[in-house]
C-alpha cells in the first residue's frame, strides 16, 4: 500500500496576477472591491484562527469561473498567538509585498504582514501594475521609504530591529501616498493610508478594513457571479504568452528586413555537424599518407601522427586485424612501413630526408634519422594495427638487431 499522501483541490481557473496582467484587462472600482472584499474576509478568518499566511501576492489569489476568489500557498504560513509572541524567521513574503519590518529583521511580528501584503494588493489592482518592484531588499526598502516616509526616531528607539545600523536612512524621507495615489478614488486613500503604514501597530485589522468607507461608499462592490467571465489567466500563462509575442515580433521584424536570416559562418557550418569516422577514413588516411611524405627529415616530431592522433590512421573497425604484415627498420625499405600506407606510392616519391638514393654519409644520417624516431613507434601502436604482442614489448636492441 503507497505511504504517499495526495491533496485534490478544486480546479480555479485564474490567478488575480495573471488576469491583471492581461493585456486589454482594466479592473473597475466595483471589481476590485469585489477582490479585495473577498481577501480581507479570508483573511480575516485565517487571523482569527491564528494563522498569518505570510506570502500574500497576486499568484496565491486563486479566482474560478464564478468570481470567488480563495486564498492558496499556505506553504509560508505558521500559527501564533497575540498573547504569547514567539520569534519567527524574517525570511518571509514575497520580496514586492514584504512589509518594512520583515525588511529590517523583525522576528516578532503578527497580522501586520499580511495587510501590509493587502494593501500593497489594492494599490496594485488600481495603479494597473505593482507599486514596489524592487529588485533586491535594499531597493525594496528605499522604495518604501520614498513612497511611505522613513520611520520616526521613535520607532527605531522602540523596536530596535536587528538592521536599523544598515538600512537606516541618513536623511528621514517624507510620506507621499496621498501625491502618488491622487488618481485613485477618494475613499480608497485612508485605507491605503492604513495598510501601508511604517509602523506594524498603526495598521487595521481585516475586519476594520472591511468595515473602512471604502466599501460603503458608491460604487459598490459587485458581486462575484457579476464579474466578467476571462479566458484561463494565470501567471504562468501570462508569461508563455508574452514570450510566443516576442518570438512572434522577431520573426515579423525579420521577414521584413529581407531574407531575415543571416548566412552563417563558415566555422559555424563546420562546428555544427561531427561526420561518423568511417565516412572519412579514406580522406584521413591521404591526409596522413602526405603528411609522411611531405615531412622534412630533420623534424622528427611531424614525421609521424601525434599520440593523440594516431587511431584516426589505424584500420577501420571493422577490418581485420591481420590483414597484412606490420615490418620495422628493414634494410632495404623505408625507416617505417605498414600495410596502412600504399607501399608502390610511398617508394615513388624520392624526397630530402628519405633514406633511398643517398650517400654513405647520408645514409649514415638518415639512418640516425630513423633510429631516433623509434621512440614515436609506441605511441603509434594503436589496437586496430595487426602487431604481435611479443613484439611490442621487445627491447630496442632485439627490435633493430639486424640494422646493426
Amino acid at each position: 500500500m503507497s505511504s504517499s499522501l495526495y491533496l485534490v483541490f478544486e480546479y480555479m481557473e485564474h490567478d488575480l496576477a495573471g488576469l491583471a496582467a492581461t493585456q486589454g484587462v482594466k479592473f473597475t472600482e466595483p471589481q476590485v472591491k469585489c477582490f479585495i472584499k473577498q481577501l480581507l474576509s479570508g483573511l480575516d478568518h485565517c487571523h482569527k484562527n491564528g494563522v498569518l499566511h505570510r506570502d500574500i501576492k497576486g499568484s496565491n489569489l486563486l479566482i474560478d469561473n464564478d468570481g470567488i476568489l480563495k486564498i492558496a500557498d499556505f506553504g509560508l504560513a505558521c500559527f501564533y498567538d497575540p498573547q504569547n509572541k514567539q520569534p519567527m524567521t524574517s525570511r518571509v513574503v514575497t520580496l514586492w509585498y514584504r512589509p518594512p519590518e520583515l525588511l529590517l529583521g523583525a522576528t516578532y511580528y503578527g497580522v501586520g504582514v499580511d495587510m501590509w501584503s493587502a494593501g500593497c494588493i489594492l494599490a496594485e489592482l488600481l495603479f494597473g501594475k505593482p507599486i514596489m518592484p524592487g529588485r533586491t531588499e535594499v531597493e525594496q526598502l528605499h522604495k518604501i521609504f520614498k513612497l511611505c516616509g522613513s520611520p520616526s526616531e521613535e520607532y527605531w528607539k522602540r523596536y530596535r530591529l536587528p538592521n536599523t545600523t544598515l538600512f537606516k536612512p541618513r536623511q528621514p524621507y517624507k510620506r507621499c501616498t496621498k501625491e502618488t495615489f491622487k488618481d485613485f478614488p477618494t475613499s480608497s486613500l485612508p485605507l491605503l493610508e492604513s495598510l501601508l503604514a511604517i509602523d506594524p501597530d498603526e495598521r487595521c485589522s481585516a475586519v476594520a478594513s472591511l468595515n473602512s468607507d471604502f466599501f460603503s461608499t458608491e460604487p459598490y462592490a459587485c458581486e462575484p457571479s457579476e464579474l466578467p467571465k476571462y479566458p484561463p489567466s494565470k501567471e504562468l500563462d501570462v508569461k508563455l504568452r508574452d514570450e510566443e509575442a516576442r518570438r512572434q515580433r522577431g520573426l515579423s521584424a525579420k521577414s521584413q528586413a529581407g531574407d531575415g536570416t543571416k548566412k552563417p559562418r563558415t566555422r559555424d557550418r563546420v562546428g555544427r555537424a561531427v561526420p561518423a569516422p568511417e565516412a572519412n577514413a579514406e580522406i584521413q588516411s591521404n591526409l596522413d599518407r602526405w603528411r609522411v611524405k611531405q615531412s622534412d627529415g630533420t623534424s622528427k616530431s611531424e614525421k609521424f601522427p601525434p599520440p593523440h592522433r594516431d587511431a584516426a590512421v589505424g584500420h577501420p573497425l571493422d577490418m581485420s586485424h591481420n590483414s597484412g604484415p606490420v615490418s620495422f627498420g628493414t634494410d632495404d625499405g623505408a625507416s617505417f612501413s605498414s600495410s596502412i600506407f600504399d607501399s608502390k606510392s610511398s617508394k615513388s616519391v624520392k624526397e630530402p630526408g628519405t633514406i633511398d638514393g643517398l650517400s654513405t654519409r647520408k645514409h649514415k644520417r638518415a639512418r640516425s634519422h630513423a633510429t631516433s624516431s623509434r621512440k614515436f613507434i609506441r605511441a603509434f601502436l594503436p589496437s586496430t594495427i595487426s602487431l604481435n604482442m611479443d613484439l611490442r614489448f621487445k627491447s630496442k636492441e632485439a627490435v633493430f638487431r639486424n640494422r646493426r
